[in-house]
């Protein structure tokens, strides 16, 4: 069923800023029956630059603008998730469907909004947890359906980076370390793209439960993160996120194992992963990543807007990793006093 009543999508944004430079909104000039027709941002000097640069029709400088523009039939929000939901309520009381920017919210409560608000209006909501469409991870979903690494048994997320001093210093504009921005820190940030992956991988996660601490107190949110979770397929999961290491120590790796061996991958990076079986040497798979990295996903919502896809990321899906990003860090830790029974 087509999503809307046109014969391509028109897309408009929201908060065209860096995300949109190069990972998204060009995709939207590429992907067939799609074009990008509107941006928006307060700032107009940037907003005036960014249309000139990509060819883009028509600037505004306020929300409201550009969604009741006739000719946007479709509204990308690119802006920080603080306002996620205020953008979501607009586009959808304008009858207009909602592609936003990942993490969907800064709370599960927020996204729940924004779903109630899309359904009571009728348009889709998609969420750009854009690695469900790409092409290495759609192979090792595969590897893991057909049984490559056997029954899996659980997975393990291991995330560690440096501080970076300049970043953590400018606190007034790095939004991304301020919680009543973003909901939380880094955490939020990249280990959103890491538990939706495998929800699309293993369904969602029924039981979740975490620590957080801001152990170097470089920034407002939390700086480390560690927990465990478990999916409704019976997989086992744990994780462990720190963003204060030293560069040595830096990694991104998630391993998935099974009864007869395992993948692992990184979920950053140029895209190659590892296939390891009992008695068999350690496969490589190399992949080349798109130019446009949301240009899969875009073109898969394309495709279920205009009734010739489905869209594997939705508003119901990006709701349930806020759900599992909460309850993996809301436990602050503390220490506990010597000689006393913490419980």
């Amino acid at each position: 069923m087509k999503k809307i009543s046109d014969s391509e999508v028109r897309w408009g944004v929201l908060g065209v800023g860096n995300v949109c430079e190069v990972k998204s909104a060009p995709a939207m000039q590429l992907v067939p029956n799609s074009r990008l027709v509107a941006v928006m941002r307060r700032d107009e000097a940037k907003v005036r630059d960014y249309a000139r640069r990509h060819g883009v029709g028509k600037w505004y400088t306020r929300a409201e603008d550009l969604v009741d523009d006739s000719e946007v039939n479709a509204v990308y929000i690119a802006t920080p998730p603080h306002l996620h939901l205020p953008l979501a309520r607009l586009a959808a009381a304008a009858g207009k469907p909602v592609y936003v920017e990942k993490p969907m919210a800064r709370t599960h409560a927020e996204c729940l909004e924004m779903i109630a608000a899309c359904e009571q209006a009728g348009v889709p909501l998609y969420v750009a947890y854009y690695r469900r469409a790409l092409p290495h991870f759609l192979q090792i979903k595969a590897l893991l359906e057909e049984g490559a690494i056997g029954e899996v048994r659980t997975v393990h997320i291991d995330m560690k980076q440096a501080l970076r001093a300049d970043l953590a210093a400018q606190t007034e504009t790095n939004w991304r370390v301020l919680p009543e921005f973003a909901g939380g820190g880094y955490f939020y940030d990249l280990a959103s793209h890491q538990l939706d992956l495998l929800d699309f991988f293993f369904g969602p996660i029924v039981q979740a439960g975490g620590f957080s601490a801001n152990q170097a107190g470089a920034y407002p949110a939390e700086d480390l993160v560690t927990g465990s979770f478990v999916f409704e397929t019976g997989v086992l999961g744990s994780g462990n996120w720190c963003f204060t290491t030293a560069e040595a120590s830096e990694t991104d790796e998630t391993i998935i194992y099974g009864a007869k061996g395992h993948i692992r991958y990184a979920t950053f990076g140029p895209g190659p992963f590892y296939l390891k079986t009992d008695g068999q040497s350690e496969q490589l798979f190399p992949i080349e990543l798109p130019k446009h990295i949301q240009q899969p996903l875009i073109a898969r919502i394309v495709g279920d807007l205009l009734g010739t896809d489905t869209c594997p990321s939705t508003g119901v899906t990006g709701a349930r990793t806020n759900w599992a990003m909460e309850r993996l860090s809301r436990e602050k830790m503390s220490l506990c006093p010597i000689g006393k029974n913490v419980l």
